[in-house]
């Protein structure tokens, strides 16, 4: 896709600023990013159209979390058109990610990234939360649109590994939202984020179980 190309400076740039260094990856990203322009014209993945503020809003966005992701496996719940799961995916070819997403046009879409962009490291889950069960556990479960605080561990505390992270991407933080979560049972730290290219607040909402809640 011609367009991809004057993206590229940007991208690389972008991606030095957050201090990723893996050689090919801003051509990956932009192979997945063509793909997300292409399906979103029909299946309306995502209300951003403009491919450069997808490079900001979605890759980088999603790739800003990168060092809190921590072990070998990690479920990317109500992924969407795949974010932040296979950015992180692709920057981290070791780590194996779980995308997963009950609306229909949404894993078929999925399902066709992974497969275009061989990404052997992805598997696709189309399903409801409530209804998903995997072993081992996770050691990282992140949503970036998925519910709020409260509802995230709720409904994931099954897949989280004893000493596993919840991760959520938030704008704006809400004290209520925050209060959702036991602070006798969890540990909360709240870090804020810079994303290159993007002046929204941005944070990641880090939890993790409180060995003595």
């Amino acid at each position: 896709m011609p367009m991809m190309s004057s993206l590229r400076a940007p991208l690389q740039a972008g991606l030095a600023e957050l201090n990723i260094e893996q050689a090919g990856l801003a051509d990956r990203l932009l192979d997945y990013l063509a793909l997300l322009v292409k399906w979103n014209r029909a299946f309306n993945l995502t209300a951003v159209r403009d491919p450069e503020q997808m490079l900001y809003r979605h890759l980088l966005d999603s790739l800003a979390i990168l060092p809190w992701v921590q072990g070998a496996r990690l479920l990317d719940v109500g992924s969407g058109a795949g974010l932040p799961g296979i950015p992180l995916a692709l920057a981290r070819p070791q780590l194996q990610v779980v995308l997963l997403d009950s609306n229909g046009k949404k894993a078929r879409f999925l399902r066709q990234a992974k497969l275009e962009l061989d990404l052997g490291n992805v598997e696709v889950a189309e399903t409801r939360v409530e209804a998903y069960g995997a072993e081992p556990r996770f050691d990282s479960i992140v949503s970036r649109a998925f519910a709020s605080l409260g509802d995230f561990v709720r409904l994931t505390e099954p897949l989280l590994a004893p000493t596993g992270r919840w991760l959520a991407m938030k704008g704006r933080l809400d004290e209520n939202e925050l209060a959702e979560v036991h602070k006798k049972r969890y540990q909360l730290h709240c870090h804020r984020l810079t994303v290159p290219g993007l002046d929204a607040l941005r944070h990641l909402v880090e939890i993790r179980r409180n060995p003595a809640g």
